[in-house]
């Protein structure tokens, strides 16, 4: 009878993206203070809302005097889930943070959605990893199974799989959400994008940034180009994974170029997480150990310095 086997999804390929998760939120914690983020938003009310599910998130519960003490203790658990240490006892306290995040601060922004979900799935998928750190690579598979983790391995792979269906549904979503548009459709929306008063470039960017949205060919390409990409990740499943590896610098270097021109960078972070679980193999281990020791065997070792005896000087 044919042996059906699954991936083992515990691999330093998820841990890197539970890593970016970790570090977009512990931006925009460590780097905001409470009084920027949680405020009162006009017919909504002051943030937190504190009502229904909501309630159970960190912030509520503190008083509104204790929100930094609790945000740096966000930050501390952000930071050992970033770390890779223990990922089966970290996970779930990094999703609460996620949770607590999303929906305690006053204005959240469609990373911090994205965050909390794949967090929520990364979470599944870490109950079975038993490593001491998510760079670690995998153990052998039937190791794992002798163990008994055969279903642990099933759910922590279809958690992945949920994710990149996300994925491509988001990626997809987006661009066709923006298609109706005239100014996307005419290929001028970055034109007005660049010049936002509010997510435009930043003084030190904008001329260089004008001098391209100024010029038609320009401006149509960096309009043209985030849907091409766009709706090519929506349908990477349906794609070879030699095609999708060129597609990950591609998605990259897309999020790196909004964080830049916009400062969206817990943003970026989210879906670089994201764009990892879509497009890399499911338990892939891109060795990243294996790249340090091979980096630090190239770094030559300084020479050591032999002391020249002292010469006495001659009576003669």
């Amino acid at each position: 009878m044919r042996r059906r086997t699954i991936p083992i999804p515990w691999a330093a390929g998820y841990g890197l993206a539970r890593t970016l998760l970790a570090l977009g939120t512990l931006g925009t914690l460590a780097f905001s203070d409470a009084a920027t983020l949680f405020r009162e938003v006009a017919t909504v009310g002051q943030y937190p809302l504190c009502r229904g599910v909501t309630a159970g998130g960190a912030f509520c519960l503190v008083e509104p005097g204790h929100y930094d003490t609790m945000r740096w203790l966000c930050c501390l658990v952000l930071l050992v889930a970033a770390s890779g240490w223990r990922p089966r006892f970290t996970a779930v306290p990094h999703a609460y943070v996620a949770f607590s995040v999303f929906t305690g601060i006053s204005i959240p922004d469609g990373g911090d959605q994205i965050t909390w979900v794949l967090t929520l799935l990364i979470a599944v998928v870490a109950l079975g990893d038993s490593r001491r750190w998510h760079w670690q690579p995998s153990s052998p598979p039937e190791r794992d199974l002798s163990e008994g983790r055969g279903v642990l391995a099933l759910l922590g792979i279809s958690a992945i799989v949920v994710a990149r269906i996300q994925m491509a549904v988001l990626y997809f979503q987006s661009c066709v959400a923006k298609l109706p548009h005239a100014e996307w459709a005419d290929g001028t929306a970055l034109y007005y994008w660049v010049n936002n008063y509010d997510f435009g470039a930043p003084g030190w960017l904008r001329p260089a940034v004008n001098a391209i949205v100024q010029n038609p060919m320009g401006v149509a390409a960096m309009t043209w180009g985030p849907l091409v990409i766009e709706i090519a990740l929506a349908a990477a499943l349906l794609m070879p994974q030699k095609v999708r590896w060129i597609l990950l610098p591609a998605a990259v270097l897309l999020h790196l170029s909004i964080a830049v021109v916009m400062g969206l960078w817990s943003f970026a972070f989210a879906m670089w997480a994201g764009l990892l679980l879509l497009l890399a193999p499911l338990g892939h281990d891109p060795g990243l150990g294996r790249i340090l020791r091979a980096v630090s065997r190239r770094t030559p070792a300084p020479e050591p310095v032999h002391d020249e005896p002292v010469k006495e000087p001659s009576l003669a």
